[in-house]
């Protein structure tokens, strides 16, 4: 597997030599002659696409409105949640919270206070305060997809322009992990100004405060890039992106999005399964990890700063290597 056949070949030919090899690692193990060495060139600094293949069209950008994986990952990078965790790339052990800077409950749980970062910006240039996320909590509480995630939610107010109040029905020790979550995305105020009745969902391209911005996108593909504006970009915090665009690729088909890992049209594979995975262990450029639901994440050697497959990531970490295998 680690021959790198063309585009073509990958689409049309690869599923069948794929399911042969499998059959050899399975039956032919005493014939194997040791897994080649791997070498590890300099990282390409800050640059190159990332492509990843998911499963599923992606038909908007509204988080709210995200509900398969695909989704979810493509809005994650340009709507942040309130709380987030953040790393670098490069290997940066730091973690560095998100939008919100602090989050702590009342004694009981029932009143969980937010102190926002400062300085924050949209990608429209509207500015992010506590007002914007207010507005953002009263169309969580008025809608069905905002109400299943915070069903306890009673009410939000601003006593600062940087800080929040959510007032919840009940105790809930884990309200600050629900604000994690890519659907509770924050979105500007100006596209929340574009919702009604009976479209619920906006259309417009600068919509988060997140590390990449839209470029193009159609249900197919999603062409993001990296946010020069970004707040995690200044020299204070130094968080990235290292990427300078992301392309996500629809393709129904696991075992194509596999072949396209495999022949370098990808870098990433998303929900793949066991079997697949196992393929994907057993070439020297390839490696998994396990996903939510018994799916796995594909990935190339060359990737570098996606650690876990089971939560809905920020690329802001992940940068990408030269890796060849050694004679």
């Amino acid at each position: 597997m680690s021959a790198r056949p063309s585009g073509a070949a990958a689409r049309f030919g690869l599923p069948v030599a794929l399911l042969a090899a499998l059959a050899l690692v399975a039956c032919g193990g005493e014939d194997n002659e040791g897994t080649p060495a791997l070498s590890a060139g300099e990282p390409l600094g800050e640059g190159g696409t990332l492509a990843w293949t998911v499963a599923d069209e992606v038909d908007g950008i509204d988080p709210l409105a995200a509900e398969t994986r695909a989704a979810q990952l493509v809005t994650r990078q340009i709507h942040e949640p309130l709380v987030a965790s953040l790393a670098g790339p490069f290997g940066d052990t730091r973690r560095v919270p998100g939008l919100a800077r602090r989050v702590r409950g009342s004694g009981d749980d029932t009143i969980w206070t937010l102190t926002l970062r400062r300085g924050v910006r949209f990608q429209d240039g509207e500015p992010f305060n506590a007002d914007t996320v207010v507005a953002n909590a009263e169309r969580w509480q008025s809608t069905p997809e905002g109400q299943e995630l915070l069903p306890d939610l009673v009410d939000v107010f601003a006593p600062r322009f940087d800080e929040v109040r959510f007032l919840l029905a009940a105790p809930d020790p884990g309200f600050g992990r629900r604000l994690a979550a890519p659907r509770l995305g924050i979105v500007s105020p100006r596209a929340l100004e574009t919702l009604d009745g009976a479209d619920p969902t906006f259309r417009a391209f600068d919509t988060g405060t997140g590390p990449f911005e839209l470029r193009e996108r159609s249900p197919v593909r999603q062409l993001l890039a990296r946010n020069t504006d970004w707040w995690g970009t200044t020299s204070e915090v130094d968080l990235g992106p290292a990427l300078e665009q992301i392309e996500f690729r629809a393709e129904p088909s696991s075992a194509v999005r596999l072949a396209l890992l495999d022949a370098g049209d990808a870098q990433v594979a998303d929900e793949l399964v066991a079997t697949q995975a196992q393929l994907a262990q057993a070439d020297p450029l390839l490696y998994a990890l396990p996903g939510a639901e018994g799916t796995w994440l594909g990935l190339s050697r060359s990737v570098r700063g996606i650690d876990s497959a089971r939560e809905i990531p920020s690329l802001s970490a992940a940068w990408l290597t030269n890796v060849t295998v050694a004679d």
